[in-house]
């Protein structure tokens, strides 16, 4: 099924459905499709969201939707979920969490299986902020469950990366571990009507003065209680300041060569791959590894063996 380019970017909802399916299920689109797409897709801000279950990011994203809104732009989410083991598809459902805009045209809320990813962005999921951004969406959220490589993930895909956190949960050691000063624009402090939150927003603005170089930019901490929308007005202003920050000392434009540079290193990858192992390669491969004597066999000497077979 063809989809025509001219409706995704006339807002087409039923037809930004469409072509995010056929991405979801591997369907290939017509050979230009990406590449007649690409050049209305650069106007958009692509903000990341992530961090560890039950920081209550869905509701924050609910929040920002609405906020944006008011400011009289169109958002795009892509809601990154755990795979089903039974469906392939998206396990959690964020929509249900953001459902107050789920009828408005300038709102599109899509969730998609992180494929086995857990938490991280997947690689079609940049494919759908394409879409939405050909649409004509000022703002792409993408919203992950965080757990792992994904705040990585996320952060190599978007402008500004926002890690979300709560009070409790253990986050002071889990931010040592998984080294989120690394990959953070901003930290949001949600919930912050528990304990321990003006403690956890004090750890990190000494951790941040700590260990940012003085040539790089301090994330700021911000408190919000999402469920209220208490601190959701000051969060997107401050937000917003700090994406014209990062465009105006080149930052920004840093970030999206290298988040290019990375696409494309990624695609070509991908092809190699997809044209190297045919539906015959495959079946081969399994019959021999099927059997008890290849376990004795050097991994490296059968994947030597597999190559030389295919010059």
């Amino acid at each position: 099924m063809s989809i025509n380019i001219d409706d995704i970017r006339k807002n087409n909802h039923r037809t930004i459905s469409k072509a995010i399916t056929q991405i979801e299920n591997s369907t290939r689109l017509a050979q230009n499709f990406f590449a007649d797409l690409f050049p209305f897709t650069l106007d958009s801000i692509r903000i990341g969201v992530t961090g560890p279950p039950g920081a209550g990011k869905s509701t924050l994203v609910d929040q920002l939707i609405t906020e944006f809104l008011y400011q009289g732009k169109s958002v795009g989410v892509v809601a990154i979920d755990p795979t089903s083991p039974f469906s392939g598809g998206a396990l959690l459902g964020d929509r249900v969490r953001m459902n107050r805009n789920l009828w408005n045209d300038q709102v599109f809320i899509r969730s998609l299986g992180s494929r086995g990813n857990l938490g991280g962005m997947s690689r079609k999921a940049q494919d759908v902020g394409d879409i939405l951004a050909a649409s004509g969406k000022d703002i792409i959220i993408f919203e992950t469950v965080g757990v792992g490589q994904g705040e990585y993930d996320v952060a190599k895909a978007v402008d500004v990366t926002v890690v979300v956190l709560v009070p409790e949960s253990g986050d002071e050691i889990q931010l040592m571990k998984a080294g989120l000063i690394e990959i953070a624009d901003m930290f949001v402090i949600n919930k912050s009507d528990r304990e321990g939150a003006g403690r956890l927003s004090q750890m990190l603005r000494v951790m941040l003065h700590t260990f940012v170089q003085s040539t790089e930019m301090e994330p700021p901490v911000l408190n919000t209680i999402a469920s209220k929308g208490d601190g959701v007005f000051d969060f997107l202003a401050r937000l917003m300041e700090l994406y014209t920050k990062m465009e105006s000392n080149g930052i920004l434009q840093q970030k999206r060569i290298e988040r290019h540079q990375n696409r494309v290193f990624d695609l070509v990858r991908q092809r190699l791959l997809d044209d190297f192992w045919t539906s015959k390669k495959i079946e081969d491969f399994q019959q021999l590894m099927q059997t008890n004597d290849s376990i004795e066999i050097s991994p490296y000497k059968i994947a030597q063996d597999i190559l030389r077979s295919s010059q």
